[in-house]
């Protein structure tokens, strides 16, 4: 095999770039002999929610935890039903269901986004139903108009699912600012990731905001003095002033640079047979996405085919959510709807392929990425 030419991350060469401003971090955490819910994450909180458009950020475990305690801080009561999209990672509907909500899944739109017209008539059919999780897939942003419009119509519970969206807009408009609360994750995939796990519950609802922050400390409003069942979720000072101070700081120029990758890869796209997700959608001006990855489409038939040739010239492709999330084994047991037979969403989950963009990506390992695909369809 030859050397990877184009990893799906390099965090070899990140390291690189942060290392000096890492270890200093690190350094000035251990001097200070506070590693919990102290200082650093308040002024992490500070400036994520300021960079994000909000007033209030709450530092959490993980990107899941970030959804569940939002929703439940957003007042889901067990037995509720919450729709969202059956084509997303596996923690979309673990929060739901963690949280004691019941998942009712509607299809997606050709670029893997839950599909608002299907969603409207899911919840005409079900009028119970008060809660909307929807996801910003591949760092595309939904429609905020429409979202908004939705929400109003069913005066919905909208909690949106960001942990891939940092940095996308949509008519200027950050995803994550129509519904009550966004969560956010900063695994280290993510385009704001950490060097461990992370996440939070972005919101300008003080009184959500609060009780976020009561259910991430065992559900304590003072020390000791518990007020409901929560849990235990905290971002620690380590990795909140790792993003403070080393990864937010970046995040603007990385995010530029994913953008051009994705231009790049799109005005030079040469193949018919393998076809960028959103080849038909705007990519600067009113939908800007934040290219957290550059989805295509290939046969099924095709797709095995076309991962071991990549792989065969040093490109690490990946399948992202090739098994929808109704179908997957752990669902068996639990309670959960769908409406309609999700035909665009199995589709999806059926020919869905990541080409590598991370900022460190450089322009010949792009131009060797289109070289791959072009021999491929030759």
């Amino acid at each position: 095999m030859p050397p990877n030419t184009a990893p799906f991350n390099d965090f070899a060469r990140q390291w690189e770039d942060v290392r000096a401003d890492a270890l200093r971090v690190v350094d000035e955490v251990g001097r200070s002999g506070w590693y919990i819910l102290g200082d650093r994450v308040r002024r992490f909180e500070q400036a994520l929610a300021s960079y994000w458009g909000f007033s209030e950020a709450v530092g959490v475990a993980s990107g899941l935890d970030a959804i569940e305690i939002a929703l439940r801080a957003a007042g889901l009561r067990p037995g509720e039903k919450v729709l969202t999209t059956p084509l997303s990672a596996f923690a979309s509907t673990l929060a739901i269901i963690r949280a004691g909500g019941i998942p009712v899944f509607c299809d997606t739109t050709e670029i893997g986004l839950i599909d608002l017209n299907e969603a409207r008539a899911a919840l005409r059919a079900m009028p119970e139903i008060r809660f909307l999780l929807p996801v910003h897939l591949y760092g595309f942003p939904l429609d905020s108009e429409s979202l908004r419009a939705l929400i109003g119509e069913f005066r919905l519970v909208c909690v949106e699912d960001c942990a891939q969206s940092i940095g996308a807009t949509e008519n200027g408009r950050p995803t994550g600012t129509v519904g009550i609360a966004a969560a956010t994750s900063f695994y280290p995939t993510k385009n704001l990731g950490t060097m461990g796990d992370g996440g939070a519950v972005l919101t300008s609802d003080p009184v959500l905001a609060a009780r976020a922050r009561c259910l991430r400390d065992y559900g304590q409003t003072e020390k000791y003095r518990h007020t409901e069942i929560g849990c235990n979720s905290r971002l620690d000072e380590l990795h909140a002033a790792l993003l403070r101070d080393v990864f937010l700081p970046r995040l603007a120029a990385w995010t530029e640079r994913r953008c051009d990758i994705a231009a790049r890869y799109l005005s030079n796209w040469p193949s018919a047979a393998v076809r960028p997700i959103a080849a038909n959608q705007p990519t600067s001006g009113e939908w800007r996405p934040c290219w957290h990855l550059f989805p295509t489409r290939v046969s099924h038939e095709k797709k095995p085919l076309l991962i071991t040739h990549l792989r065969r010239q040093g490109i690490q492709p990946a399948e992202h959510y090739p098994c929808l999330i109704p179908d997957q084994t752990a669902m068996s047991g639990i309670s959960y709807a769908c409406f309609g037979p999700l035909k665009q969403a199995k589709r999806l989950a059926a020919e869905e392929l990541s080409l590598p963009i991370h900022p460190y990506l450089s322009d010949g390992d792009t131009d060797a990425v289109l070289r791959a695909i072009a021999d491929f369809s030759a």
